[in-house]
């Protein structure tokens, strides 16, 4: 069993972590901020010039899509900027929704909170004045820009306010704190518009065509072999909204639609293999794959196959074959999304779809799936003898389900955390035993989708079981702030939990859907609240 220190020393995965907690950090920049895209997304399709209010009211089109004539339209009430037809007639043109969200809300959005996530308030005012430079410096929606100068300005502040902490004169504080930011965030406005913003200008035309070179060379689907395992390492957010998101904005803007959006979003290599699990698995991942392909391909969240695919990594070639299947299926039709689509459900891919695209999408995700399906099930059938005879009955953590399945033995899981000082000589290296728990937090990369979903099956398990008192809420493991009694990660995050929480006590599951340690989290609470309910009785 592992000990509390051995827990402290030991730092599996290491570089694996720093990897996922950079990815984190630029995805967090993009993740809270989807609605703004989605906002984006829904004007463009509607409005532009070939959007799907095209034909049933042209003026409101023109007005909010940013190409009608103000003389022949003749509404007064909005902004224009003067332009000019293939003819040579200018004309006062109106400047609509679709570019100024995508030139200047959606990067100040970003930058807002990259800044704010290192130095609060202050940093996001001062890491979007800095924005300001690279948007207006380059002809290039300044997404890359954003992600650098949001956060990179918020840090510049904090380490300029360091140099007069507790040095200003009282009553001069909020006069010093003001015009030092607004120096800060000028200076550095002025030097990101002439040495930043041709930089990211120049970073985003080679990964684009990088980008193009793949889609000439027939090579876009190969992309799949480093997405596909990355996706399943954690790294899904990093890579769709910290790369891909960034990129295909840019696409976008310039045909109306991205395959970038589709790279990692395809729900259907996921929904193939948790289908191939619930006809050929065996045990809880059989019983558990249908609900999870359902809550993968409806609701999006495509963590939850990840670990259907860790409990056996062979099952990755059928993620990579299946991926890139939907890849090459949307580059044969030329077929992408208007924006992002996130959660990445079949809904959201077909919501964001342009209508010269249906087709092609709904065919890339069902040739996925298929792939996925095909692959997985003969991975699945022919380890399933080997599997059986060895014991493994298909459990997503198997020595903790096979302890589980008998009543009458101690949890692995959660035995290990209780009786944590009883196997120390002498120190008390837990404090298990000791602290009440009365906040637990489920934690994932994002802290939203896969952490609220085990939220919520923990909180009604805790409900039917009378326990009171007990709060179970859902956050990014980047927002963890060591106040939690009870951190509960997938197996794969913990190492991240235990650093940003380190005082906390964590479990690690398989499966936020379905796992056998929350069962033993509710006993836990409950002895817990049947050994101090004496206590407090005779207080």
């Amino acid at each position: 069993m592992t000990t509390a220190s051995e827990t402290r020393t030991s730092k599996p995965g290491g570089a694996r972590v720093h990897v996922q907690r950079f990815g984190t950090f630029l995805s967090n920049m993009v993740m809270p901020n989807i609605p703004a895209f989605i906002a984006w997304g829904f004007i463009t399709a509607l409005f532009i010039a070939t959007g799907w209010l095209q034909n049933t009211n042209w003026a409101i089109s023109g007005i909010l899509g940013g190409f009608g004539d103000q003389a022949k339209l003749g509404w007064t009430g909005a902004a224009t900027v003067l332009a000019q037809d293939p003819s040579g007639h200018t004309f006062q043109q109106y400047v609509g929704l679709v570019g100024p969200m995508i030139t200047y809300l959606l990067p100040l959005l970003i930058a807002n909170t990259g800044g704010r996530m290192v130095y609060g308030v202050r940093g996001g005012v001062v890491g979007s004045i800095a924005t300001m430079g690279v948007i207006v410096g380059s002809t290039i929606p300044m997404f890359i820009g954003a992600m650098i100068m949001g956060p990179l300005g918020a840090w510049v502040m904090k380490q300029i306010d360091r140099l007069w902490e507790g040095k200003i004169k009282a009553g001069f504080e909020m006069l010093v704190n003001n015009f030092s930011a607004g120096i800060v965030g000028m200076l550095l406005s002025i030097g990101a518009f002439f040495g930043i913003a041709p930089i990211v200008e120049w970073l985003s035309s080679i990964l684009s065509n990088a980008v193009n070179w793949l889609v000439a060379a027939h090579l876009l689907p190969f992309a799949s072999i480093l997405i596909e395992p990355g996706k399943v390492l954690f790294l899904n957010n990093a890579i769709n909204h910290g790369v891909l998101t960034p990129l295909g904005i840019e696409q976008a803007q310039q045909s109306g639609k991205s395959i970038l959006f589709l790279l990692e979003a395809n729900p259907g290599p996921g929904f193939g293999i948790l289908i191939a699990y619930s006809i050929f698995g065996l045990g809880i991942a059989k019983a558990s794959a249908p609900g999870a392909a359902l809550i993968q391909f409806v609701g999006g969240i495509h963590e939850i196959y990840f670990p259907y695919v860790l409990m056996k990594p062979m099952i990755v070639i059928a993620a990579i074959l299946g991926g890139m299947t939907g890849i090459a299926i949307n580059v044969t039709f030329n077929s992408g999304l208007r924006a992002p689509a996130s959660p990445g459900s079949i809904i959201a891919v077909l919501i964001q779809s342009p209508a010269s695209s249906i087709v092609g999408v709904t065919l890339s995700v069902i040739g996925a799936a298929t792939v996925s399906f095909v692959v997985a099930s003969i991975i699945l059938r022919a380890s399933r003898r080997r599997d059986l005879a060895a014991g493994n009955a298909g459990d997503l953590s198997a020595a903790v389900a096979q302890t589980e399945s008998n009543k009458g033995k101690s949890s692995s899981v959660l035995g290990g955390l209780v009786q944590e000082g009883e196997h120390e000589t002498g120190d008390a290296q837990g404090d298990a035993t000791e602290r009440l728990v009365r906040n637990i937090v489920f934690a994932c990369d994002a802290g939203m989708g896969s952490s609220a979903m085990g939220a919520s099956v923990l909180r009604n398990k805790i409900k039917k079981a009378g326990v009171e008192g007990v709060t179970v809420t859902n956050q990014a493991i980047a927002n963890l702030d060591g106040t939690a009694d009870l951190v509960i990660t997938q197996r794969e995050l913990t190492e991240r939990a235990k650093g940003q929480s380190p005082a906390s006590q964590h479990v690690s599951v398989d499966n936020f859907m379905n796992s056998p340690a929350y069962d033993d989290v509710v006993d836990l609470v409950k002895s817990q609240q049947a050994r101090t309910a004496p206590e407090d009785a005779r207080q």
